[in-house]
Order: structure tokens, then sequence, then C-alpha cells
């Protein structure tokens, strides 16, 4: 049974476009219908598959935005201008036009309802998509708290649904200043004073470029926070 679940998983399906979002100038959601879709737990992703005319295959990972109730799959894309992949699903793609994927994928990176909080979680630039996932899934009893940081207003994702989070978000812009919002990287100070200190036990996620991630998670460390409660998921220039 478990070997057959697993192998289900990795079937390629079809997943067909029933709505675009756009929720920046270079970051687009995709909502998709996905023809027997098992489900998935927040913090999961998918693999992609483009097929040209002339049978050339392009593959990318792309993080599942979507909670896992919330009915159709959403996939969150940041535009790569020499990617492969990203250039198509952004600007090309079509409603009900069709492209393969496979998954979920992933057992590290997920967090669900059942394993409680209270929820620490530090986002760079899109690696803001499995953490909305994950807020999505949240109890209102499970105490949450989004550290999320950007080069400039314009680029967050997900604007208006985080600035409903009121004080449990906390945003910084990197290169930009702007009165009433917070400037600078995220760092040891920043996640002291907005986070979760170690002796309340946080469950903490970290997900963004890779400097970003390991100088977060140094820093977690460095704040007392045992390094096996720090889960991290980091991505690079994969031409996506």
């Amino acid at each position: 049974m478990a070997r057959a679940a697993v192998l289900g998983r990795l079937t390629w399906r079809e997943a067909q476009v029933a709505e675009f979002i756009d929720e920046t100038p270079r970051t687009r959601t995709l909502v998709l219908d996905v023809e027997d879709w098992p489900g998935h737990r927040a913090g999961q992703h998918v693999d992609v598959r483009l097929t040209a005319e002339d049978g050339y295959q392009a593959e990318r990972s792309y993080s599942i935005a979507s909670g896992p109730n919330n009915g159709k799959l959403e996939l969150t894309v940041e535009l790569i201008e020499d990617g492969e992949v990203s250039p198509y699903l952004v600007g090309e793609l079509q409603h009900g036009d069709t492209f393969e994927l496979r998954g979920p994928i992933g057992g590290w990176f997920v967090w669900e309802p059942s394993e409680g909080g209270p929820l620490l979680l530090v986002g760079g630039g899109s690696g803001v998509v499995p953490l909305r996932s994950m807020l999505r899934a949240r109890p209102q009893d499970v105490e949450a708290r989004l550290i999320y940081s950007v080069r400039t207003l314009d680029d967050v994702i997900y604007r208006r649904e985080l600035e409903a989070l009121g004080d449990q978000l906390v945003l910084t812009l990197t290169r930009e200043q702007r009165d009433g919002f917070r400037s600078g990287r995220v760092d040891a100070d920043l996640l002291r004073q907005a986070g979760y200190p170690p002796e309340q036990e946080p469950r903490i996620f970290v997900c963004g470029p890779t400097p970003f991630v390991e100088s977060v998670a140094s820093a977690l460390v460095a704040l007392g926070h045992p390094a096996g409660r720090v889960k991290t998921e980091r991505f690079g220039p994969t031409g996506r």
C-alpha cells in the first residue's frame, strides 16, 4: 500500500488553467484543475513539465501555494528572465491551457495542524509561497507570526491577504524605505524582537534564496533555537 501511494504521487497528471492572479509585476498565481489530484500537505511542492512541439522537455519544481483544503491547486511562479519554464507560465499561458505536473512531493518541510504551534515563518521573496500554504492550513487556535523580507513594497506577494494578518506580519524592505514600514535585512535583532523566544518551542520554517536561508537559520540557532526545530527550504538560480 505504501509503495503504491508513492508511485501514485509521482504520476504525471494534466493540469488545466482555471484562473490567473497577478500578484506582482513579476509574479503570477496559477489556479489549476488537476485530474485525480490526491491532495497535499502544507509546505509540499510539485514538479512541472513542459513539452515543446519538437519534443524537447523542461522540468522545474514549484511550491504549492494553496492550503490543503482550498479546492483547486495553486502555484505561484516568479518570472526568471532567462528561464525555460517561468517565462511561459507567467507570460504566455492562457486560460484553458494545460501542462503536466506530478506530486505532491516532500515530507520534511511540511506542517500539519495536528503538530500545533506556535509557528514562526520566515520568508524571503517568493519563499513566502509554501509559508502561505501553512497559514491557510492553520486553525484559529494556532498562533503564528510571519517575518517576510522583500526588496520593495511592489514585490510583496499576496499583499492584501498578508496585510489581513495584522500584527502577526512583520514586513521588512531591503531596497526601499517607506513611512510605516520596516527597512533592512532579517537579522538576529529582528528575529529576537518579532519572533518567539526558544522557551516557547516554536515550530520554525524558513524559505527563500540560499544566502537568506543560511543567514536566518544561523541567527535562529545562535539565539538558542535547537537546529532540529528550524526547518529550511532554499532555492537558487535554477533557470526557472
